[in-house]
Protein backbone atom coordinates (compact mmCIF):
# COMPACT_ATOMS: atom_id res chain seq x y z
CA UNK A 1 0.00 0.00 0.00
CA UNK A 2 1.20 3.48 -1.16
CA UNK A 3 1.92 5.96 1.75
CA UNK A 4 0.37 8.64 -0.43
CA UNK A 5 -2.96 9.70 0.94
CA UNK A 6 -5.25 11.44 -1.48
CA UNK A 7 -6.56 14.60 -0.67
CA UNK A 8 -10.12 15.71 -2.34
CA UNK A 9 -9.12 19.44 -2.24
CA UNK A 10 -5.68 18.82 -4.18
CA UNK A 11 -7.29 16.46 -6.79
CA UNK A 12 -9.84 19.09 -7.86
CA UNK A 13 -7.45 21.38 -8.10
CA UNK A 14 -5.26 19.38 -10.50
CA UNK A 15 -8.60 18.21 -12.28
CA UNK A 16 -9.42 21.87 -12.67
CA UNK A 17 -6.25 22.90 -14.10
CA UNK A 18 -5.80 19.86 -16.15
CA UNK A 19 -9.25 20.87 -17.56
CA UNK A 20 -8.25 24.36 -17.94
CA UNK A 21 -5.26 23.46 -19.89
CA UNK A 22 -6.76 20.96 -22.32
CA UNK A 23 -9.52 24.26 -22.99
CA UNK A 24 -6.69 26.11 -23.71
CA UNK A 25 -5.39 23.80 -26.24
CA UNK A 26 -8.21 23.09 -28.07
CA UNK A 27 -9.13 27.01 -28.12
CA UNK A 28 -5.20 27.61 -29.14
CA UNK A 29 -5.09 24.92 -31.51
CA UNK A 30 -8.85 25.93 -33.14
CA UNK A 31 -6.59 28.74 -35.01
CA UNK A 32 -4.04 26.52 -35.84
CA UNK A 33 -6.13 24.20 -37.35
CA UNK A 34 -8.01 26.81 -39.50
CA UNK A 35 -6.56 27.11 -42.96
CA UNK A 36 -5.45 30.45 -44.10
CA UNK A 37 -6.86 31.66 -47.57
CA UNK A 38 -3.16 30.73 -48.99
CA UNK A 39 -3.26 26.91 -47.96
CA UNK A 40 -6.64 27.21 -49.57
CA UNK A 41 -4.95 28.23 -52.33
CA UNK A 42 -1.91 25.90 -52.84
CA UNK A 43 -4.48 22.56 -51.74
CA UNK A 44 -6.54 23.50 -55.32
CA UNK A 45 -3.22 24.43 -57.10
CA UNK A 46 -2.00 20.94 -56.31
CA UNK A 47 -5.33 18.82 -56.64
CA UNK A 48 -6.81 20.85 -59.63
CA UNK A 49 -4.43 23.69 -61.02
CA UNK A 50 -5.74 27.34 -61.81
CA UNK A 51 -6.65 28.23 -58.51
CA UNK A 52 -6.01 31.39 -59.45
CA UNK A 53 -9.07 30.82 -62.02
CA UNK A 54 -11.57 30.14 -59.21
CA UNK A 55 -11.38 33.37 -57.93
CA UNK A 56 -14.01 35.02 -60.25
CA UNK A 57 -16.92 32.64 -60.67
CA UNK A 58 -16.08 31.93 -56.84
CA UNK A 59 -17.17 35.57 -55.96
CA UNK A 60 -19.45 35.51 -58.81
CA UNK A 61 -21.86 32.32 -57.18
CA UNK A 62 -21.56 33.82 -53.51
CA UNK A 63 -22.94 37.14 -55.10
CA UNK A 64 -25.43 35.12 -56.83
CA UNK A 65 -26.72 32.98 -54.17
CA UNK A 66 -27.01 36.40 -51.98
CA UNK A 67 -28.91 38.07 -54.62
CA UNK A 68 -31.10 34.62 -55.79
CA UNK A 69 -29.73 35.80 -59.13
CA UNK A 70 -30.71 32.09 -60.71
CA UNK A 71 -29.76 33.22 -64.70
CA UNK A 72 -26.23 33.66 -63.04
CA UNK A 73 -25.95 30.52 -60.95
CA UNK A 74 -27.11 29.01 -64.13
CA UNK A 75 -24.37 30.13 -66.38
CA UNK A 76 -22.11 29.30 -63.45
CA UNK A 77 -23.07 25.21 -63.69
CA UNK A 78 -21.98 22.01 -65.77
CA UNK A 79 -24.67 20.21 -67.09
CA UNK A 80 -26.06 17.76 -67.03
CA UNK A 81 -26.12 18.96 -63.52
CA UNK A 82 -26.84 16.72 -60.59
CA UNK A 83 -29.03 18.29 -57.94
CA UNK A 84 -30.06 16.66 -54.61
CA UNK A 85 -33.03 18.81 -53.32
CA UNK A 86 -36.81 17.56 -51.07
CA UNK A 87 -35.60 14.22 -50.55
CA UNK A 88 -35.01 13.69 -54.81
CA UNK A 89 -31.87 13.56 -57.19
CA UNK A 90 -32.38 15.21 -60.35
CA UNK A 91 -30.25 15.63 -63.23
CA UNK A 92 -30.44 19.06 -65.16
CA UNK A 93 -29.97 19.31 -68.95
CA UNK A 94 -29.48 22.93 -69.42
CA UNK A 95 -29.67 26.35 -67.89
CA UNK A 96 -32.83 27.21 -69.02
CA UNK A 97 -34.21 24.21 -67.01
CA UNK A 98 -32.36 25.26 -63.77
CA UNK A 99 -33.85 28.51 -64.31
CA UNK A 100 -36.94 27.60 -64.89
CA UNK A 101 -37.14 25.44 -61.63
CA UNK A 102 -34.66 27.43 -59.44
CA UNK A 103 -36.68 27.74 -56.17
CA UNK A 104 -37.06 23.91 -55.97
CA UNK A 105 -33.62 23.31 -56.78
CA UNK A 106 -31.66 25.61 -54.55
CA UNK A 107 -33.63 25.69 -51.78
CA UNK A 108 -33.08 29.01 -49.28
CA UNK A 109 -31.01 27.89 -46.83
CA UNK A 110 -28.57 26.59 -49.33
CA UNK A 111 -28.83 30.16 -50.82
CA UNK A 112 -28.27 31.49 -47.46
CA UNK A 113 -24.54 29.29 -46.48
CA UNK A 114 -23.19 29.87 -50.19
CA UNK A 115 -24.16 33.38 -49.72
CA UNK A 116 -21.94 33.66 -46.41
CA UNK A 117 -19.01 31.63 -47.73
CA UNK A 118 -15.71 32.55 -47.34
CA UNK A 119 -12.65 31.38 -48.94
CA UNK A 120 -10.91 30.12 -45.80
CA UNK A 121 -13.54 28.06 -44.65
CA UNK A 122 -13.80 25.95 -48.48
CA UNK A 123 -13.12 22.19 -48.55
CA UNK A 124 -10.77 21.02 -50.87
CA UNK A 125 -10.50 16.97 -51.98
CA UNK A 126 -9.68 15.42 -55.70
CA UNK A 127 -13.66 15.88 -56.43
CA UNK A 128 -13.20 19.50 -55.95
CA UNK A 129 -14.12 22.81 -54.00
CA UNK A 130 -16.61 22.24 -50.88
CA UNK A 131 -18.91 25.38 -50.49
CA UNK A 132 -21.18 25.36 -47.38
CA UNK A 133 -20.80 22.39 -45.76
CA UNK A 134 -21.16 20.44 -48.80
CA UNK A 135 -24.40 22.44 -50.60
CA UNK A 136 -22.60 23.24 -53.20
CA UNK A 137 -19.56 21.75 -55.39
CA UNK A 138 -17.51 23.52 -58.08
CA UNK A 139 -14.85 21.52 -60.31
CA UNK A 140 -12.26 22.61 -62.82
CA UNK A 141 -13.18 21.24 -66.14
CA UNK A 142 -11.48 19.99 -68.85
CA UNK A 143 -12.33 21.51 -72.18
CA UNK A 144 -10.19 19.23 -73.74
CA UNK A 145 -9.17 15.32 -73.47
CA UNK A 146 -5.38 16.45 -72.96
CA UNK A 147 -6.99 19.32 -70.06
CA UNK A 148 -4.79 21.95 -71.15
CA UNK A 149 -7.22 24.42 -70.32
CA UNK A 150 -10.32 24.20 -67.93
CA UNK A 151 -12.79 26.08 -65.99
CA UNK A 152 -14.68 26.37 -63.21
CA UNK A 153 -18.10 25.13 -62.41
CA UNK A 154 -20.70 23.96 -60.13
CA UNK A 155 -20.73 20.14 -60.54
CA UNK A 156 -23.14 19.47 -57.96
CA UNK A 157 -25.87 21.33 -55.50
CA UNK A 158 -26.77 19.40 -52.22
CA UNK A 159 -29.46 21.10 -50.48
Amino acid sequence: MSGYTICPEASMSRLSAALLLLGAILLGGSSALAQSDNDIYNRIEELHGDAAGLDRPLRQLVKAMRSVDAKTIAGLAEYPLTVKANGETYDVENAEDFIDNFDDLVTPETRRAVGRQQYEDLFVNSDGVMLAGGAVWMGAICEDNACEASHWAIIAINN
